[in-house]
């Protein structure tokens, strides 16, 4: 995709297609604040362009009809969403509709090279199944924080090796388009916010946890990610004052005490104390434990593997609790891998905010579950490089 649109007004354009769908002329103009006759122009400016193309007659409001506009379906964008175990790779059209979808475990800790290798090979997978000739733009999320405008990863804990690797550049001489790169939560929150439960929501928090934990920050319906990429996170925040140590230096981080690393932890130590039945069978079986394990056994009715997700959702509960009275969001979703533990996990994170926030911030304040799941972050990542195409250049 070489073309961008040429101003704002073709920007909106491009966005209403993207986010509605095909849509007639009449009914695009209904939305935006343009005259006829420059609606007119700025349409036949980008069918020009073929970033958009026509498609059929739309239905009748009376008169001459009109005809409809759409995306240009041959645009493709590829999404990847890389975390501290597994990747994401997705292609998608222009209206961020998934074409085509791996995942493939993955250590984060092995390096960018190692990895990127990975993300390409899986990336050469989709394109041979025919649903993509190239790509005309590339979102990538990672587990850390990202100075943005470079789009370079910035000291992040998991992930040794990554500081300061020039993830955008790389991938866009490898790819052959544009690449924008955000911290992976963010790009959750993208696709909640486009296609999932915070599409009518202009300002809320979307808490991912998994390996570690994070927030995405939507304000005004716009991520914001802080002067320095660092923003949401979370996982940071002291919640046991003088506990455990935690990967960036300090004690007693949300992170240290409730995240996939840290439940997969007390899993094992509870079995081999054998005060868990449940755990101790499946690590006996397995060697390793992890938050599904847990999960399994709390579903089995094992008060121990119970008390473990509700101790963490408190934890989680107390911080997010603060959060609120900060920033009164409309809405707080709970995303990531260990949501995989449910609603005894939800009732815990809800108990202890409503307990711990004013009520005028959370009397009517809705704390649910993403609706995505693992295809939340490669569509947000869709969704961040498209925000960037249909800019004006």
């Amino acid at each position: 995709m070489t073309a961008r649109p040429a101003n704002a007004h073709q920007a909106r354009l491009l966005r209403l297609l993207r986010d509605g769908g095909p849509n007639s002329r009449a009914q695009l103009g209904d939305q935006v604040d343009l005259s006829r006759s420059k609606l007119a122009v700025e349409v036949d400016r980008l069918l020009e362009t073929e970033l958009v193309v026509a498609d059929g007659l739309a239905a009748s409001r009376g008169g001459r009809r009109s005809h409809n506009i759409r995306l240009n379906p041959h645009l493709r964008f590829l999404g990847v969403d890389i975390g501290a175990t597994s990747v994401d790779v997705a292609v998608t059209n222009a209206e961020l509709e998934i074409l085509g979808h791996i995942n493939q475990p993955m250590d984060v800790r092995e390096g960018p090279v190692a990895v990127f290798e990975q993300v390409l090979s899986m990336a050469a997978k989709l394109k041979a199944t025919g649903i993509a000739e190239r790509f005309d733009g590339a979102g990538i999320g990672v587990p850390g924080p990202v100075r943005f405008p470079e789009g370079i990863p910035v000291a992040p804990p998991i992930m040794p090796g990554w500081d300061g690797f020039p993830v955008r550049e790389a991938l866009s001489q490898e790819l052959g388009c544009p690449v924008m790169v955000d911290n992976d939560v963010n790009l959750m929150a993208l696709g909640e916010q486009h296609a999932g439960v915070a599409r009518t929501v202009a300002d809320f928090l979307c808490v991912k946890i998994g390996t570690g934990i994070g927030c995405g920050i939507v304000v005004g319906g716009d991520v914001y990610r802080g002067t320095t990429g660092s923003a949401g996170d979370i996982g940071h925040i002291q919640a046991v004052p003088d506990g455990r140590p935690c990967a960036c230096g300090n004690r007693g981080c949300l992170e240290a005490h409730f995240s996939g690393a840290a439940l997969a932890r007390d899993a094992t130590e509870a079995a081999e104390q054998q005060r868990s039945p449940e755990l101790a069978v499946r690590l006996e079986a397995n060697g390793t434990l992890s938050a599904v394990d847990v999960a399994a056994a709390a579903a089995a009715g094992d008060a121990t593997a119970l008390g473990l997700i509700r101790e963490g959702g408190n934890r989680t509960g107390q911080v997010i609790a603060g959060l609120v009275s900060f920033f009164n969001p409309g809405l707080v979703v709970i995303g990531g891998g260990v949501t995989g533990l449910g609603h005894t996990l939800l009732a815990a994170i809800r108990t202890q905010v409503y307990r711990g926030s004013l009520p005028l911030a959370t009397g009517n304040l809705p704390i649910v579950l993403g609706e995505l799941g693992p295809t939340a972050g490669v569509i947000g990542a869709a969704r961040l490089i498209s925000d960037h195409l249909f800019s004006p250049a």
